[in-house]
């Protein structure tokens, strides 16, 4: 079902719009149909239309739609007549002709039009001249028809191309004119009690609280001569009720424009006499306020005190004798189970049952301290939605929601209600919501007229607060409930998030995407890099992808907000400022009255990307380990603030953040270090080598690890000679990459100084036993390499420990290039030699480390023999696809991530070039 409601005016109806009325039914009788237009005469002052799927459920829903308009309108009286021809008529439409129904209630000063509209296009239009014979009684058709023709004052049938309607009028019973509220004659031991002669005390009270004026009955009341009080504060008199929660005490009282209750006066004799006190603020000629109090015995309070109207719902009672429950009249049944859906019903009938333009209502936030809206109706909700204002200076009329109150003209009090503020609204009454004595909300309804409300209609407005505040307590609670548990899993799952990287750039990303849509419409993250340095703007995210750039633009030409490390989120107005000035500017460009952007300029942030920053914006310090490294900005588009609960989620999120994306830049240092270290434990470049070809493929285990236990070189000595070599130190990570330096470094040392192999390992063996406990054994293959005129290379090799070198000649054949010898860092005595091998045209030199050949696959291992047989097929393949080849095989051989470092050096001579 969907419903509208609109007072005031005549509507429009909406199945009328481009289509013509056709010839009609009339009829005056109960034997004719009768049909009457809306009469010119009768002012429509507030009209109620819905919407109804064809499903059977759909009848009962439009019999509480009716009798819940017809109630908040104050037509008890006509309530059951309405509701059965509602009844009828809607399941016509639901149930018979199978289409919706629209139902639409009009009031007017002489009564109330139903209209019951269903969409049965198929049927013949009926064009008749003769009375219509609805048939016996017992008849299942045209029962809707007698109905209306016995219950209605008026009722008719109009056809249209697309709907047929049925509309009835029911007239209001006629009241005695002039009697405002009068009661049921009693028994003379029910009436109330008072003494033998009622004394009225008649107190007059000026602007500041002082009495001016004391009447004989307030003399005889409270024992004090007029001479004796006229000068003083009443409130040196007056025994306020302190009451909790209430925050209104006399003098407060004495400033509204109409008060009624009990309090107490200190007499002559010091006793506290009870009374019940009726005060009116008025104004003399002079325009000076002052106010007017009647007061009697409390017990004969029933001679001032205004008769509650009751609710409607109290007068009658159901079909079976039970009395509904007010709650079920005000709100109708069923209540929705949503806080939303309950609050927007709630303004929609508070506003209805006090022909109001608009009606609001206010929740108190978690703290109490200020009143957030939560619903509206006649109002710019997206304007409106979650703005808030403090509670003691809510709005009410002098400066507190915990009461209620009216404004006859808001236009005499510019900013009494700021809510309100150019909505066009003249009158307002607002009552509290209460629960246990605690403000939990404010229910107002407002009026485009002034002078629209008086007290009465605050206390018809109290009694339906009393009613619902329960109930919206409790929904609200339920829903907090419900957020806070979504806020944990929210913030579980960003903490799971942030926690599975170390990368700046995702942890931004993460950060930003986590954001969006959920708390804000856009967001900005900013960096700061030290102490010393600006805040960057590092990364920009919108719910719209079409709108980052523009974002991004706009943000990148205002200063950053300050780096305060204070925790909270704090309103950034500099956004939006800029996004109106772009728009601004842009528009007198489109109308010709603004300077042509100049060259390169572009014509600045477009309207869109002005209307979706505009919002509020908010800014959150970013502080990891006491130092603030950057800021989370949230913004909304324009019109729109955000909700305290979202305000604390940020908050929570963005300490989260910050400590992420601090350890990500500490783990981005450290490896941008490691790496730096660890580059330089490798040659910078292989030098170029006439008449050999060389290439290296190097793989070290571990994340983040560039250099492990195995380690290569490849250098010049002297001219024309060259040195090679590859090892494997025991190990991996950064203990075995110290090794490989203080290996690498030496051989090329000890080269250079003219030592041949066997005496360079031999003292680099002595040289990793210095180091004591932190040494580790090596395997190492150190060579020299000469390039011979004739397109062959000598070389001289010595294998300490090391897997052995493989041949691969030009016939596919393969066998090793050198003896096993022992290896380094484990004696101290050692007795190497170096063995010659001549590299023929065509020939491949292969050194692995056993990384390689101890590739495994359960219980399977690559081996040497498995290395050889690859290498066999390499047969006429440069070095480069001979060591690409072998690194395929080897990642092949097993699904897993190598656990160990490998390295791959191949050398070919592939001779002289033919003439």
């Amino acid at each position: 079902m969907t419903t509208g409601l609109r007072p005031g005016g005549h509507p429009q109806d909406p199945r009328q719009r481009g289509s013509q009325p056709l010839p009609r039914q009339e009829g005056v009788g109960p034997d004719t149909p009768h049909v009457e237009n809306r009469t010119g005469r009768s002012v429509i002052t507030a009209r109620a239309a819905a919407s109804f799927e064809p499903v059977g459920r759909s009848v009962a829903t439009a019999r509480s739609f009716v009798r819940d308009t017809l109630q908040g309108w104050g037509f008890a009286d006509i309530v059951d007549d309405a509701v059965v021809l509602t009844s009828e008529l809607v399941t016509n439409a639901v149930v018979h002709a199978g289409t919706a129904a629209e139902v639409l209630c009009l009031r007017s000063d002489d009564g109330v039009r139903i209209e019951v509209a269903d969409r049965y296009p198929e049927r013949e239009i009926p064009l008749q001249s003769s009375a219509v014979n609805m048939g016996s009684p017992d008849r299942e058709g045209g029962r809707g028809l007698q109905l209306c023709a016995a219950l209605a004052g008026r009722w008719g049938v109009e056809y249209t191309p697309t709907h047929k309607q049925v509309w009835f009028q029911l007239e209001l019973p006629e009241r005695p004119v002039g009697t405002r509220a009068a009661g049921p004659s009693l028994p003379a031991h029910l009436l109330p009690l008072a003494d033998g002669r009622v004394r009225v005390a008649v107190v007059q009270i000026d602007r500041t609280g002082t009495i001016t004026a004391w009447n004989e009955d307030s003399e005889d009341l409270f024992g004090y001569a007029a001479e004796q009080v006229t000068g003083k504060p009443l409130t040196d008199l007056a025994a306020w009720p302190h009451t909790p929660g209430t925050g209104t005490g006399i003098a407060e009282a004495l400033q509204l424009s109409r008060w009624e209750g009990s309090y107490g006066i200190r007499g002559a004799d010091g006793r506290v006499i009870p009374v019940y006190a009726s005060h009116l603020r008025v104004r003399d000629t002079a325009g000076e306020p002052s106010t007017v109090c009647l007061l009697v015995r409390d017990h004969e309070r029933a001679v001032l005190q205004t008769p509650l109207r009751g609710n409607v719902a109290d007068t009658g009672t159901a079909q079976d004798g039970h009395v509904p429950d007010p709650f079920e009249v005000f709100i109708g049944s069923p209540a929705p189970d949503d806080l939303d859906g309950l609050l927007q019903r709630t303004v929609e009938r508070a506003r209805d049952m006090l022909d109001g333009d608009a009606a609001f209502l206010l929740l108190a936030t978690d703290d109490e301290t200020e009143l957030e809206v939560r619903a509206s109706t006649g109002l710019p909700s997206a304007r409106q939605r979650f703005a808030r204002v403090p509670v003691d200076a809510g709005p009410g009329r002098y400066g507190s929601a915990r009461m209620p109150a009216v404004h006859d003209d808001l236009a005499a009090v510019p900013g009494a209600v700021p809510l309100l503020g150019g909505t066009g609204m003249r009158s307002v009454v607002t009552v509290p919501l209460k629960v246990e004595g605690r403000l939990t909300g404010s229910l107002g309804v407002a009026a485009e007229s002034p002078s629209q409300y008086s007290n009465e209609e605050a206390l018809r407005l109290q009694f339906a607060a009393d009613r619902i505040a329960l109930a919206v307590e409790s929904a609200r609670l339920g829903e907090l409930e419900r957020l806070r548990r979504g806020s944990l899993s929210f913030l579980v799952e960003a903490s799971d998030l942030l926690a599975g990287t170390l990368d700046r750039d995702q942890t931004l990303a993460l950060m930003a995407q986590m954001t969006i849509p959920t708390l804000a419409t856009w967001c900005a993250v900013y960096t700061i890099a030290d102490q010393a340095s600006e805040p960057y703007l590092s990364y920009v995210l919108h719910e719209d992808e079409e709108r980052i750039d523009g974002l991004k633009a706009l943000l990148s030409k205002i200063a950053p907000p300050e780096p305060i490390p204070t925790p909270g989120a704090r309103v950034w107005t500099a956004p939006a400022e800029a996004a109106h000035q772009a728009a601004l500017r842009t528009s007198m460009r489109s109308l010709g009255l603004g300077e042509p952007p100049s060259l390169g300029s572009g014509i600045g942030t477009t309207l869109a990307t002005a209307a979706a920053v505009g919002g509020e914006t908010v800014v959150l310090p970013l502080v990891a380990r006491n130092r603030v490294i950057g800021m989370l900005t949230l913004g909304k588009p324009t019109d729109e603030h955000f909700r305290q609960e979202i305000l604390e989620l940020a908050e929570d999120l963005s300490r989260r953040a910050a400590l992420a994306l601090d350890n990500a830049r500490l783990y981005s240092e450290r490896t941008a270090i490691s790496q730096s270290l660890q580059r330089s434990l490798l040659p910078p470049e292989l030098p170029h080598i006439d008449g050999v070809e060389v290439e290296v493929i190097y793989r070290a285990a571990g994340e983040g690890n560039e250099v492990g236990g195995d380690f290569y070189d490849l250098f010049p000595i002297r001219d024309g000679a060259y040195g090679f070599a590859i090892g494997d130190v025991c190990g991996t990570g950064p203990e075995a990459a110290a090794v490989t330096g203080l290996a690498r470094h030496a051989l090329r040392l000890l080269a250079r100084e003219g030592f041949g192999g066997p005496a360079v390992l031999e003292r680099l063996n002595s040289a990793i036993l210095d180091e004591g406990a932190r040494s580790r054994f090596l395997t190492l293959l150190y060579g020299e390499l000469w390039p011979q005129e004739d397109g062959s290379a000598l070389l001289k090799v010595v294998c300490a420990g090391h897997p052995l070198p493989l041949r691969l000649r030009q016939d596919g054949s393969v066998e090793p290039a050198a003896e096993p010898q022992p290896l380094l860092g484990v004696m101290e005595d050692l007795e190497l030699y170096e063995q010659t091998v001549t590299l023929d045209p065509g020939d491949v030199l292969l050194c692995v480390t056993d990384g390689v050949t101890e590739r495994r696959e359960g219980t399977r291992m690559l081996g040497d023999d498995g290395l050889a047989e690859v290498l066999t097929t390499c047969t006429g393949l440069t070095a480069g696809a001979v060591a690409s080849r072998i690194m395929r095989a080897v990642e092949r051989f097993a699904s897993d991530a190598p656990s160990d470092d490998m390295a791959i050096l191949a050398m070919r001579v592939p001779g002289l070039p033919k003439d």
